[in-house]
C-alpha cells in the first residue's frame, strides 16, 4: 500500500489516498504504523475519500489506532495533498467528523476554516472549549520549561474530562500583544506533539477573550508558527475562524500489510 508522509508545523501525519476505499487495517496495524521507531512515524493516520458534493472527505485515526476527532494540522496537510494529487488547485471544500471545511491554497501556505465556536468555559484560572475537538487552556509562565506531557497526563485523564473520553491539554505563554507560545498534549497520542492545530485555535479565542488580543492571533509552537483569524466574540460566538501555517509532504513510500 503506497503512502505519504507529511507534516504541518511537526505535526506529523500517514496520509492514504482512499479514493477505491480499500483501507482495511485494524487499530492495532494503524497503531504501528504510527509508531516512530518501530513503524512509519506519526502523530496520526488519515483517509482521502471521495464523498458526493465535496472534494474528498476527511478520516482522521489517531496515533493509537482509534477514530479521532478533528484534527486542524491534519486537515491543512490533506488539504496540500490534495493539491498535490491536482484533486483542487486553490479552494477546497471537505468534509470531516465535524462538518464541512473550507480551506484556500497558497504556494507555502493552508489556510483551513474550522468549525464555529459557540461557548468558552472558566474553570477557575483554567478554561475549555471545543474548536472540532476537545481543549484544556492554561496560562502559564515560562511555558518552555513547564512539564507539559506530565501535568498534561493528569488533565487528561481527570474525572471532570472523563464523560468526553478525556481532553488535549494546552499550555500557553502571551509573548507579546499579538503572539502567544502554545504547547500542547495531545489525547490519543498521548504526549506532548510540536503543533496542535485545534489547540492553538482554541488558544487563540481565549486568548482574545480573557488576554485582550486581536485577530489575527500569531501563535509560536514548537514545530513551527501558525496563525488564527476569526471574527466574533464570546457572547455571541466565534465565526469565520481560519488556521493558517505550512504543510508540506515530507517523503512517500509503500508498506506491507500484516
Amino acid at each position: 500500500m503506497q503512502f505519504y508522509k507529511y507534516q504541518g508545523t511537526g505535526n506529523d501525519f500517514i496520509i492514504i489516498d482512499d479514493r477505491n476505499e480499500l483501507f482495511n487495517l485494524s487499530k492495532e496495524a494503524i497503531a504501528h504504523l504510527c509508531q516512530k521507531r518501530f513503524g512509519i512515524g506519526a502523530d496520526g493516520l488519515m483517509l482521502l475519500q471521495n464523498a458526493p458534493g465535496y472534494d474528498f472527505k476527511m478520516i482522521y485515526y489517531n496515533a493509537d489506532g482509534t477514530l479521532g476527532t478533528m484534527c486542524g494540522n491534519g486537515g491543512r496537510c490533506l488539504v496540500r495533498f490534495a493539491a498535490d494529487l491536482h484533486i483542487i488547485q486553490e479552494k477546497a471544500s471537505f468534509i470531516a467528523v465535524d462538518g464541512p471545511h473550507t480551506a484556500f491554497v497558497s504556494e507555502d501556505k493552508i489556510s483551513l476554516q474550522m468549525m464555529d465556536v459557540h461557548a468558552i468555559d472558566q474553570h477557575g484560572d483554567d478554561f475549555f472549549t471545543n474548536t472540532g475537538s476537545p481543549h484544556f487552556v492554561r496560562f502559564v509562565k515560562q511555558v518552555q520549561f513547564y512539564d507539559v506531557k506530565n501535568v498534561g497526563a493528569t488533565v487528561r485523564y481527570s474525572e471532570a474530562y472523563e464523560p468526553i473520553q478525556g481532553t488535549n491539554a494546552n499550555f500557553v505563554e502571551k509573548v507579546d500583544a499579538e503572539t502567544i507560545f502554545v504547547r500542547t498534549y495531545e489525547r490519543g497520542v498521548e504526549d506532548e506533539t510540536y503543533s496542535c492545530g485545534t489547540g492553538v485555535t482554541a488558544a487563540a479565542l481565549i486568548s482574545h477573550v480573557f488576554q485582550g488580543m486581536k485577530s489575527p492571533v500569531q501563535i509560536k509552537t514548537l514545530g513551527g508558527e501558525l496563525s488564527v483569524s476569526f471574527e466574533g466574540n464570546s457572547q455571541e460566538g466565534f465565526t469565520e475562524i481560519f488556521l493558517t501555517g505550512p504543510a508540506v509532504q515530507v517523503f512517500k513510500g509503500e508498506f506491507t500489510s500484516r
